[in-house]
C-alpha cells in the first residue's frame, strides 16, 4: 500500500524524491520521509501528513545528496506519527531503510532482538526488520548484500525494501516478495526505484520489474547484478515502458479521479482496439487464445477480485453465463483462500485487479494454481505481479489510474470482460450470428455514447447539490445492473463519506425498505430493457414510503419520470452492455457530493490505491 522511491546517480536525490512521493501518494498519505547521504552523514527527514508537511519541514534543511530514500505510508503497524514514519534506521544509525509489505514474524523477531539488546523507537514491523540487517552484519560479520539476503530468509511475509548505508555511499539495495518493485535504468549508471513506474517515466523508459524473492544490488558507475535469497545469480530483464508521462498529469482538471471518468470513452475504445473486428465480425482476445479452448471446456469459471474489481467481476458472470453458458462463480478474493475451496485441475480462475498488485488477488492465483487451475489475469498495469502470475490474460490498456477511487478501470474491466464472454460465446456457437454481430456493433457504439452521457455532468451536479448533506444512500437495480448499484454506493462511500449501500432491487422488501423516509434519497437503474415493469413496481414502493427517487432512465422514458424526483436519462443499449452506461452517472454524482463536502476525492482517508498488503 505504501509508496516508496529511491535514486543513485549524479543528479540531487532530494527533488527526484520528493517529485516521486507526490507521484505516489495514491498509495498512502499518513506520512513522508526521505534519507539522504551527504558527506558521509546520513540525514534523515520524516513527518506525519501528505509529502507537502514533509517539503515545508524539509524546506530550511540540508538536503543535499546524490544518493537517497523515500517513502510515503499507509499505516499497518503503528499509527500516523513522526516517529513511525519512514525511513527508519538500525540502532547504531548506519542503515536506514524504506518499506512496503507487513513482517508477519515482527513480534517474535523483535523479542529476540531486544533481548541482544536492540531498542526500538518506533512501533512498525519495518524497524524490526532494519535492526535484524544490523544485528547479522554485525554478529556475522559479513557484508551488507549478504546480511540483507540472511534477514530476508528469516523474516515471515510481504516487502519491498530498499535499504542505505552510510557505511557504504555508494550503494543502494533493493529487494521485493509480493510487493511491486521497479527499478529504472538511467544514464551513466544511474537507477531509479519505486513501487510503480508513476516516478520513472520521466527520467527513462528502460525498466526491470523485480520477482519475488529477488535483490538488486545497485553502485554507482556499475552495472545493476541480480540475485536471489538463496544467493544464485539471475539474469536482468529490462524492458521498456509503455506509459506516457502525459498519463500520470491532471491534464487542466481539477482532480484525478474527474480526469479518469472523462478518459472512459477513450479507455473503452483502447480495451477493444484491435479485439473487435466488425467488417469480420470476429472478437479475439490474443492473450488467451491458446487457452480458449480450455475455459470453454471448463467444469466453471471462477472470478476472484477485490473492491471494484470485484463488482466488474459480477458483471462478467452475468455475461459469460448469458453468452457464452459456462457456469461462473465470484470469490471475494479475501475470503477464497481461507475457506478451503474445492479448486479442480479442471477450472479456469479468471483474476481481476487494476494495479495487478492486489495481494489477496495473489494470494488465491496462489491457491489456485497449487490445485491445477487454469489462471486467466485481467489487470491495467504491464509488467505487474499478476500478469506475470498467471498462465494468461488480457491488459485493460485503461492507462494510469491515480485516483484511488477506481473509475476508468471498471469500465475497462467490463469492457475485457465483454470481450471475453462474446469470443468465448462466437467459439462455442452458444449465441446466433445475428444477435453476435448485434452485441459487437452495440460494444463498438459504448465509447461515443459515454462520451454523450458525459455532457450531462451540470444536471447531475445541481442533483449533488439536493444531496450532499444526506447521512445515508439507498442504491438498487436488477440483473445487470445490480452490481452497478453495488458499485454506486461504494463510490460514494469511498470518496464523500456517506453511508451507502446497494441491494437487488427485489430485496429491499426483505429488510431495507425499514430505512425508507423522507430524509432516504434512493438511487434506482431503471433502464428500460430487462426488468423495468418490476423496477417500476420498486420505485413505486419507495415513493410510498416518501422515499426520493434518483433515477437512471434510459433516454426518452416517460414512465419513471412522471414518478420519480430526479432522472438521469442514458442512451440505449443491449441490456448486457448497460453497466458500461449506467456507472457513468453514479460516479459523476459521488465526485460532484464529495467535492461539495469538501473531501479529497483523489486521497479519501484511510484508503490507499493498490493495496497490497492482507
Amino acid at each position: 500500500m505504501c509508496g516508496i522511491v529511491a535514486y543513485i546517480g549524479k543528479k540531487e536525490a532530494y527533488p527526484i524524491l520528493i517529485k516521486g512521493l507526490q507521484r505516489l501518494e495514491y498509495r498512502g498519505y499518513d506520512s513522508a520521509g526521505v534519507a539522504l547521504i551527504h558527506n558521509q552523514e546520513l540525514n534523515l527527514f520524516k513527518k506525519q501528513g501528505k509529502v507537502s508537511e514533509l517539503i515545508s519541514f524539509a524546506s530550511d534543511k540540508d538536503t543535499s545528496g546524490t544518493i537517497g530514500i523515500g517513502h510515503t505510508r499507509w499505516a499497518t503497524h503503528g499509527a500516523p506519527s513522526d516517529r513511525n514514519a519512514h525511513p527508519h534506521f538500525s540502532g547504531n544509525s548506519d542503515l536506514a531503510i524504506i518499506h512496503n509489505g507487513i513482517i508477519e514474524n515482527y513480534a517474535s523477531l523483535k523479542a529476540e532482538l531486544s533481548q541482544r539488546g536492540h531498542q526500538f523507537s518506533s512501533d512498525t514491523d519495518t524497524e524490526v526488520l532494519i535492526h535484524l540487517i544490523e544485528d547479522i552484519r554485525i554478529k556475522a560479520g559479513v557484508d551488507l548484500e549478504e546480511a540483507v539476503r540472511i534477514a530476508l530468509n528469516e523474516v515471515v511475509g510481504a516487502y519491498a525494501i530498499v535499504v542505505l548505508s552510510k557505511k557504504n555511499p555508494d550503494m543502494l539495495i533493493a529487494a521485493k516478495k509480493s510487493s511491486p518493485l521497479v527499478i529504472g535504468i538511467g544514464e551513466t549508471d544511474e537507477y531509479y526505484i519505486a513501487s510503480d513506474a508513476t516516478p520513472i517515466i520521466e527520467y527513462t523508459k528502460n525498466v526491470l520489474y523485480l520477482n519475488d524473492e529477488e535483490i538488486a544490488i545497485l553502485k554507482k558507475g556499475e552495472e545493476l547484478r541480480l540475485i536471489n535469497i538463496k544467493n544464485q545469480p539471475k539474469v536482468p530483464y529490462i524492458q521498456e515502458l509503455e506509459m506516457q508521462l502525459e498519463a500520470i498529469e491532471k491534464g487542466g482538471f481539477d482532480h484525478f479521479m474527474i480526469k479518469e471518468i472523462f478518459e472512459q470513452p477513450t479507455s473503452i475504445k483502447n480495451s477493444m482496439r484491435g479485439r473487435i473486428d466488425l467488417n469480420k465480425g470476429i472478437v479475439s482476445l490474443g492473450g488467451i487464445r491458446e487457452y480458449k479452448q480450455k475455459i470453454i471446456n471448463a467444469e466453471r469459471i471462477i472470478i476472484v477480485a477485490c473492491g471494484t474489481s470485484w463488482h466488474a467481476g459480477l458483471v462478467g458472470e452475468y455475461l459469460i453465463e448469458d453468452f457464452a453458458r459456462i457456469p461462473v462463480e465470484v470469490e471475494y478474493a479475501s475470503e477464497f483462500r481461507y475457506r478451503n475451496p474445492i479448486i479442480t485441475e479442471s477450472d479456469v480462475v479468471i483474476a481481476i485487479s487494476q494495479s495487478g498488485e492486489t495481494a489477496d488477488t495473489l494470494a488465491a492465483i496462489k491457491l489456485a494454481k497449487e490445485k491445477g487451475a487454469t489462471i486467466i489475469g485481467i489487470c491495467n498495469v504491464v509488467g505487474s505481479s499478476i500478469s506475470r502470475a498467471t498462465d494468461a490474460g488480457s491488459y485493460t490498456h485503461a492507462g494510469p489510474e491515480i485516483g484511488v477511487a477506481s473509475t476508468k478501470a471498471f469500465t475497462a474491466q467490463v469492457t475485457v470482460l465483454s470481450l471475453m464472454a462474446l469470443s468465448l460465446a462466437q467459439a462455442k456457437g452458444s449465441l446466433s450470428d445475428s444477435k453476435l454481430r448485434q452485441l459487437m456493433v452495440e460494444l463498438s457504439t459504448i465509447p461515443e455514447k459515454v462520451e454523450k452521457l458525459l455532457n450531462t455532468d451540470n444536471q447531475i451536479k445541481a442533483i449533488a447539490e439536493k444531496f450532499k448533506n444526506a447521512r445515508n444512500f439507498l442504491y438498487l437495480g436488477r440483473g445487470y445492473n445490480f452490481p452497478v448499484a453495488l458499485e454506486g454506493a461504494l463510490k460514494l462511500k469511498e470518496i464523500s463519506y456517506i453511508h451507502a449501500e446497494g441491494y437487488p432491487a427485489a430485496e429491499m422488501k426483505h429488510g431495507p425498505i425499514a430505512l425508507i423516509d423522507e430524509e432516504m434519497p434512493v438511487v434506482v437503474i431503471a433502464t428500460k430493457h430487462g426488468n423495468y415493469e418490476k423496477v417500476v413496481s420498486n420505485i413505486e414502493e419507495v415513493k410510498a414510503r416518501n422515499g426520493k427517487i434518483i433515477a437512471i432512465v434510459t433516454e426518452g422514458d416517460t414512465e419513471v419520470k412522471a414518478i420519480a424526483d430526479y432522472t438521469i436519462e442514458v442512451p440505449e443499449t443491449d441490456e448486457a452492455l448497460s453497466p458500461l452506461l449506467t456507472t457513468i452517472p453514479l460516479q459523476l454524482l459521488s465526485y460532484y457530493i464529495a467535492i461539495m463536502r469538501g473531501c479529497n476525492v483523489d486521497q479519501p482517508r484511510n484508503l490507499a490505491k493498490s493495496v497490497t498488503v492482507e
